[in-house]
């Protein structure tokens, strides 16, 4: 069982600087891993508010100088926004400045608002990713590659800047079409999935649909290594526990903004927080999600490491305007307090839980 973090680096209000949310994002990559974190994953988000990180592997390799053994992740790069000749050569060059610590999370997107300002077509975007995927398994081993795909051509053309990783950096596909769990499972790479707003059973549903592809592509998922992105805090308090609750909610208004095309932007690139139908209340939010003092978050965090088989649970700590001190101090009692209790609760060092088999 590994334990991640994840910094979706918001600016909820404009009296919070872009520069602060930048350093507040590496601060938390620095005491992620002084607590004990496996990793830590950056987003990749163009042209509002929601998320001030363009470039995850800018992120990944300004974070390998101020970290030493944590793994760091790009949680995604969105493949359909980038020519594949220059991802290959930057995901070379970051492994090598990370010393091998990378993560390569890839997703396909799915905001209309950053496609339409990219010129790309979001209904492409499912197989522009795994045209992708072949370019970076055969770009990144081959001594030459060319490529003839039906959104990308490539001339015969050398990488000459190769991952210390070898042949590759672990590949998280990341989303929850059952077409890139399939490609997953027949190419070895883990599954990356979000949670976010989902119930228990929900989570255990999911499980089961990637479980399914594997079976389908004719493999095996005990072999399987599922990443579960989560909002996940640790109040002292109720008081505490509510203000980070409300900022899920924000994020979950802008964010389906963004992706119905309701999105209504001021002052240049600030989405406005919009209710929107069914939306789920706080108080359903403190009841639902892994949220509260240390005993609700061993309750609700083993419950769903037992029951969906997660590997890496990816906390979300840092969201909205909530002050990064109250973030930071979340991480702490996560490490010390709720992951012995997870130990305890499961009957197993943590080192134990869901194990892959490797094949």
């Amino acid at each position: 069982m590994h334990f991640g973090v994840f910094n979706v680096m918001q600016q909820r209000f404009a009296s919070v600087a872009p520069d602060q949310v930048v350093h507040e994002a590496v601060d938390q990559a620095r005491t992620a891993e002084q607590l004990g974190f496996d990793s830590c994953w950056f987003p990749e988000h163009h042209s509002s508010n929601y998320s001030l990180c363009p470039s995850p592997l800018l992120m990944v390799a300004h974070c390998a100088a101020a970290t030493d053994r944590i793994r760091l992740g790009t949680g995604v790069i969105v493949a359909p926004l980038h020519k594949p000749i220059r991802v290959l050569a930057e995901i070379g060059i970051t492994d090598i400045l990370t010393d091998g610590r990378l993560d390569l999370g890839i997703g396909a997107g799915y905001q209309p608002f950053e496609f339409e300002r990219f010129g790309v077509d979001l209904e492409a975007n499912k197989q522009m990713t795994f045209e992708l995927l072949d370019m970076i398994e055969d770009g990144l081993t081959a001594d030459s590659f060319s490529y003839a795909g039906k959104h990308y051509q490539q001339p015969p053309t050398s990488i000459p800047v190769r991952p210390t990783q070898q042949p590759l950096p672990p590949i998280w596909l990341v989303g929850s079409d059952s077409a890139f769990h399939e490609r997953a499972a027949t190419n070895g790479y883990a599954v990356f999935v979000s949670g976010l707003l989902g119930r228990p059973e929900s989570i255990v549903k999911l499980r089961g649909r990637v479980e399914t592809a594997f079976e389908r592509a004719g493999k095996s998922a005990s072999a399987l290594r599922l990443g579960l992105l989560r909002y996940a805090f640790v109040g002292r308090n109720r008081a505490e526990s509510r203000q980070y609750a409300e900022n899920v909610l924000y994020q979950t208004r802008i964010a389906a903004a963004l992706r119905n095309r309701r999105e209504h932007v001021h002052d240049s690139y600030f989405v406005d927080e919009l209710p929107f139908e069914g939306e789920p209340s706080v108080d359903e939010l403190l009841d639902r999600l892994i949220i509260g003092d240390v005993e609700t978050c061993i309750e609700r965090a083993s419950r769903e490491i037992r029951d969906a088989g997660v590997t890496d649970l990816v906390l979300q700590a840092k969201l909205g305007d909530l002050p990064h001190a109250l973030a930071m101090q979340s991480l702490r009692l996560w490490m010390e307090e709720v992951v012995p209790g997870i130990e305890r609760e499961l009957g197993q060092p943590i080192s134990e839980i869901n194990r892959v088999q490797v094949p």
